[in-house]
């Protein structure tokens, strides 16, 4: 009959256990979890297989590592602890651990046996044990952290690992880059301060490669005769466990084992002492260094570019540094013994953002000293930096209203022809098509905006000097734009013996055509456009008035900001554009060494621009030392199109138009449409 019977196996009997049987590999991931698992603590097998092991509280990790730590080469360990279920509430057990050995000497994992304790008893004296060494250790901290001094405070965890833990002696090592040092120590020789040693042969530096944050080395598993701790007679059991500082590995705490045998309640305590020290340890370093900046505050409070206040405890300066001064325009005798003259942030790490009456912008910081009550206000000029939050919510609202128009035309006429294509007669198709073609211009128009005015914010802007004749640009751009406005005249005094300019034709001709475009579109009740030229110095200047209200006070360098738009509050509506195109023409000028102003005249605008004379032998590349032909290259309709805004027209020029710049042969024209102008900014 025993021939008939299925085989037994190892399977089976832990399939059939009453108890929960849990195995973790040696990288604490679980490859065992057997069906009384899964009743005692409602997670299925395939929910945790290969994951870490889910079932202890956060509470209890240090001493789930303890106790894993300790048994790894010892004996095992049964403990009363607690553990969770998957729908979070908690199970006292008793769970007996025991290390799973592998090939050789080698670690392969644990094994855990659990099951529910039904005694209340055993449960509260564990829980009463719990509380009482936390209490402890709560107290221990308090002390420790009591202390500022760096020094101190290593000498006080050193202490208190022998406390905690019942350990013989014990000490801090420090880690400094690939050496260790012994900063502090308890009951031992004081000789051993300052030891230090390579972190790659210590056990330091053995815990760090493990990843684990405790480690317990003894005679049975490795000789300790050799190590620096051997000054302690009987030693036979060190546990140390790695203390992080702001996230990283600051030092060790040592605790060492004569006389009684180390338990995992000992690594537990060691381990959370440890996270605790971290704490300590960063507090008493920020202190030092506070005291470290007290020795030369003033001298670095001068220094800074920052204005710095030191505040006491009812809010009035008792120190003002040189940059305050400059910043605020109070001098220190002023607000000494007064509340600063800005809003104090309500506490630390919510800076305040404050404009002063002379419109600058403030970013104010504050943070407590701590024992003696005062505080420290950092501020700084952000006009600049709120200046670029204005551009990019100014870019965005315009751009977007920008978009939309033609955006929404394209998808409306599109729309219209997919609807109702066989129902409309030729002459309307092709006038649907003809409108989206304009609208699609438009918007590559603005797009190529856009393009030249990032160009121009880099620097990129492609500016070639050469000797030309500016009357030939005057008068090409005087004679397209009469043809656009039956409003408005546009007239030009200026000589034909006006001496030659050493500029880009290309960058002047669009900066004329956007002062012009300018002018026309920013006095839209008609008048006169009148340019002039004169020689200033050493350089030309081209002079565009115009009629209509003129700028804003305080607006004659600001029209030239990005996105800045002119004229009273909601003209966006009324002229539309980006706001780019007087930012590109200073560029544009700026680069061949000149330069572009307004000026509020009693009515209307004066906009005007300079470009360096030509003087002999000074051509630039691709210049000569000629008095001015100039073939416009390839390509200069597109690019003058991209920043005043104007569409080409589709067929011939008009027959009013002549050549931009050119006395030789094959002169490419320079297009302009005759259609309604796009709006576009000052």
């Amino acid at each position: 009959m025993s021939s008939e019977r299925a085989p037994l196996s190892a399977a089976a009997v832990l399939a059939s256990s009453a108890d929960a049987v849990v195995g973790l590999d040696s990288d604490l991931r679980v490859f065992l979890w057997n069906p009384a698992a899964e009743r005692l603590f409602g997670w299925r097998a395939r929910e945790v297989l290969g994951a870490a092991l889910p079932i202890v509280p956060a509470e209890l990790k240090a001493e789930h590592g303890a106790v894993l730590e300790q048994v790894r080469s010892g004996p095992a360990l049964t403990i009363h602890t607690r553990r969770m279920r998957n729908d979070g509430t908690p199970v006292d057990v008793r769970i007996s651990t025991a290390a799973l050995p592998g090939d050789g000497d080698a670690h392969a994992g644990w094994v855990l046996t659990l099951y529910p304790t039904d005694s209340e008893e055993l449960a509260h004296a564990a829980a009463m044990e719990r509380a009482r060494l936390v209490r402890r250790l709560t107290d221990v901290v308090v002390d420790i952290n009591a202390d500022l001094s760096l020094q101190s405070v290593l000498d006080r965890i050193s202490s208190a690992i022998t406390e905690l833990t019942g350990a013989d002696a014990g000490g801090f090592v420090l880690l400094n880059e690939d050496r260790v040092e012994l900063v502090s120590i308890t009951r031992l020789s004081h000789e051993l301060q300052g030891y230090s040693a390579p972190l790659e042969t210590s056990l330091f530096g053995e815990l760090l490669r493990s990843g684990k944050s405790v480690l317990l080395a003894n005679e049975d598993t490795r000789g300790l005769q050799d190590l620096v701790w051997a000054d302690l007679p009987g030693l036979h059991t060190i546990a140390l466990c790695v203390s992080n500082v702001h996230g990283r590995p600051y030092g060790a705490l040592y605790a060492l084992y004569s006389q009684r045998r180390v338990g995992h309640v000992e690594l537990e305590l060691l381990e959370l002492l440890a996270a605790h020290a971290g704490v300590a340890i960063g507090n008493a370093m920020a202190y030092e260094e506070l005291n470290h900046q007290r020795v030369h505050e003033k001298a670095v409070a001068d220094s800074s570019a920052d204005g710095i206040a030191v505040l006491d405890f009812g809010g009035r300066v008792r120190k003002w540094n040189r940059s305050a001064v400059e910043l605020t325009g109070y001098p220190a005798e002023v607000v000494e013994g007064r509340h600063p003259p800005f809003p104090i942030p309500a506490c630390h790490g919510r800076p305040v953002k404050h404009r002063l009456k002379d419109g600058r912008w403030l970013e104010i910081l504050m943070a407590r000293i701590p024992r003696t009550h005062e505080w420290v206000v950092d501020f700084r000029d952000i006009t600049a930096q709120k200046a670029m939050e204005d551009e990019r919510e100014a870019f965005l609202a315009t751009t977007g209203h920008e978009l939309r128009t033609p955006i929404t035309a394209i998808h409306g006429f599109a729309t219209t022809l997919i609807r109702k294509w066989s129902r409309m007669s030729s002459q309307a198709q092709r006038e649907a098509v003809g409108n989206i073609v304009d609208r699609s211009t438009a918007l590559t128009l603005l797009v190529e905006r856009l393009s030249l005015g990032s160009d121009a914010s880099r620097g990129e802007l492609d500016v070639n000097p050469v000797p030309f004749e500016l009357a030939r640009v005057l008068r090409q751009a005087v004679m397209t734009f009469k043809s656009l406005s039956d409003r408005h005249d546009v007239v030009l005094s200026a000589t034909d013996d006006l001496p030659t300019v050493f500029a880009d034709p290309l960058a002047t001709g669009i900066i004329m055509d956007q002062l012009l475009d300018n002018s026309i579109k920013f006095s839209p009740e008609g008048g006169t456009v009148h340019v002039t030229v004169a020689v200033e110095g050493d350089s030309l200047a081209v002079s565009v008035d115009d009629d209509g209200p003129g700028l804003r006070p305080g607006d004659e360098e600001r029209v030239f900001d990005r996105f800045f738009q002119g004229g009273v509050r909601g003209d966006r509506r009324r002229f539309g554009g980006l706001g780019l195109g007087l930012y590109i023409v200073r560029k544009l000028a700026q680069d061949q060494g000149g330069d572009v102003t307004a000026r509020r005249l009693e009515r209307g605008t004066r906009m005007c621009f300079t470009l360096p004379l030509h003087r002999g032998g000074d051509a630039g590349p691709g210049g000569g030392g000629g008095g001015g032909s100039v073939v416009e290259p390839p390509g200069v309709a597109a690019v003058r199109v991209g920043v005043t805004g104007r569409s080409t027209p589709q067929g011939p020029p008009a027959p009013q138009e002549t050549p931009k710049i050119s006395a030789g042969p094959d002169p490419l024209p320079r297009q302009r449409s005759t259609r309604p102008r796009a709006g576009r900014s000052r």
